[in-house]
C-alpha cells in the first residue's frame, strides 16, 4: 500500500507543473504583400509579450501589457471557447491574411485558423493583436528615426499621436525612453521636442478605451 501511495504521489508531482502552467495565447498572421508580411505574437497571462516578424527571429521585441488589458484578452478568448471551436466563417470575402489563434494551458492546446470570422469574441482577441502589431510598427519607426533620421522624427511622432487619438496603442511605456531622449536633446527639431513632451503627457493619463468589435455582414 505504501508503495502504491508513493507511486501515486510521484505521478501527482510530475503532473503538477503541467496543471499549474498558466495559459498563453499565440497569434500569428501571414499576409504576403502587407507590412509586416508575417507576425507571431505570444501573450502570457501576466501580460508579457514576445513579438516576432519571422518564425526564426532570435531577437524578438518584448514588452508588457497592462494586467487589465491581458485580463480582457484572456476573458474574450475564454468566451471564444479557448479556440476549440471553428472560427472561420466560410463566407466569400476578400483575402485579409491567414490568422491563427492558439490557446495553450498545460496539456490543453487548441488552435484555429481563419481569414474572416463572425465570432465577436474571437474578433475582439484578434483586434487586440492587431493593435499590438500596429504599436510595434510605430515603435520601430520612431526608433529608426531617432537614431538615424532626426528630420523624420516629427513625422514619426505625428503618426504616434494619431494612433493614440484613435485608441490603437498598447504598452506605451516602451516609447518613453525614446520620447525622453527627443525632449532632452536640442539636436532634434524644436517642434519634435514639443510634440514628444506632449505625447509623454498624454501617456501619463489613463489610456482611452478601444472600440468594441462589431459584427460585419
Amino acid at each position: 500500500m505504501s508503495a502504491l501511495r508513493t507511486a501515486a504521489t510521484a505521478l501527482l508531482l510530475l503532473a503538477a507543473p503541467a496543471l499549474a502552467e498558466p495559459p498563453r495565447i499565440i497569434y500569428s498572421k501571414s499576409f504576403p504583400g502587407s507590412t509586416p508580411a508575417f507576425v507571431l505574437i505570444e501573450l502570457a497571462r501576466d501580460g508579457s509579450v514576445v513579438y516576432k516578424e519571422a518564425p526564426d527571429d532570435d531577437a524578438p521585441a518584448r514588452f508588457r501589457l497592462e494586467q487589465a488589458e491581458a485580463d480582457e484578452i484572456f476573458a474574450a478568448a475564454e468566451k471564444a471557447g479557448k479556440f476549440a471551436r471553428t472560427l472561420e466563417s466560410g463566407l466569400k470575402v476578400a483575402n485579409m491574411g491567414m490568422k491563427t489563434l492558439r490557446w495553450e494551458e498545460g496539456a490543453e492546446k487548441n488552435e484555429q485558423k481563419f481569414n474572416y470570422t463572425q465570432d465577436l469574441d474571437a474578433r475582439a482577441v484578434h483586434e487586440w493583436f492587431e493593435r499590438m502589431t500596429e504599436t510595434e510598427q510605430l515603435f520601430f519607426g520612431l526608433e529608426r528615426t531617432v537614431q538615424f533620421d532626426k528630420l523624420g522624427v516629427n513625422h514619426s511622432l505625428l503618426l504616434l499621436e494619431a494612433a493614440w487619438d484613435k485608441r490603437r496603442l498598447v504598452a506605451v511605456d516602451q516609447f518613453k525612453p525614446l520620447l525622453t531622449r527627443v525632449v532632452k536633446n536640442e539636436s532634434y527639431l524644436h517642434m519634435a521636442r514639443e510634440r514628444a513632451a506632449k505625447i509623454l503627457d498624454l501617456f501619463a493619463q489613463p489610456p482611452p478605451q478601444p472600440p468594441k468589435a462589431q459584427a460585419q455582414p
